[in-house]
C-alpha cells in the first residue's frame, strides 16, 4: 500500500472509517489499520484536529503570526529555543524560517491584550530574542485546504455599462 495515498486521504479527511479508506485505496482494511498503525508509531502521524471556523463560534478567539528573531550564541541552537517557545500552551504553530525572520509563530488566546501581554511578558524576554513583530489575524479564508465562510457565492449583480 502506498503510505503516501494514504496520508493524502487523512490529510483530506481523517475522520473517514479504515474500511471507506481501503475501498478509496484499493487495500485490505487489516493492511491499512496497520499502516495507520505502524505511521502513528513511527511518529509520522502526531494527531488528528477539526478546522475551526471561529467566525462561525460565538466566543472570541484571537490569533496572531508572530515574527521573532534571535541572536545565537555558541551555547544556545535554534533547537532549543523552539523548545523553549513550544512549552507554552498559547503557542498553536512554531517554524523556524528562511528570510528577515528565524521564527514563525502563530499564537491563539481569548482576546489581543491577552495574546499581546503573552507575546510581551513570555516571548520578547527570551534572552535570544532581539526582535518580535506581531500580526493580528483579521479574518481568515483558508485553513488547512479548507475555504472557510459560509459557501455562499457573489450575489451581488453584475454592473453592465
Amino acid at each position: 500500500m502506498d503510505k503516501q495515498s494514504l496520508l493524502d486521504l487523512l490529510r483530506h479527511d481523517a475522520r473517514e472509517s479504515v474500511d471507506d479508506i481501503a475501498r478509496q485505496l484499493g487495500a485490505d482494511a487489516e493492511a491499512v489499520a496497520a499502516a495507520l498503525e505502524e505511521l502513528e508509531d513511527d511518529g509520522v502521524i502526531r494527531g488528528y484536529q477539526a478546522v475551526v471556523d471561529w467566525n462561525s463560534v460565538d466566543e472570541e478567539h484571537v490569533r496572531a503570526q508572530v515574527e521573532v528573531d534571535v541572536e545565537l550564541d555558541r551555547e544556545t541552537g535554534y533547537e532549543e529555543i523552539a523548545r523553549r517557545i513550544a512549552r507554552f500552551p498559547e503557542v498553536a504553530t512554531l517554524r523556524l524560517v528562511s528570510g528577515d525572520y528565524d521564527f514563525f509563530i502563530e499564537v491563539e488566546g481569548e482576546s489581543m491584550h491577552a495574546v499581546s501581554n503573552f507575546v510581551s511578558e513570555r516571548i520578547a524576554p527570551i534572552p535570544e530574542v532581539t526582535k518580535t513583530v506581531t500580526h493580528f489575524v483579521m479574518d481568515s479564508y483558508k485553513e488547512e485546504g479548507i475555504e472557510l465562510g459560509d459557501g455562499d457565492d457573489d450575489d451581488r449583480l453584475s454592473v453592465s455599462p
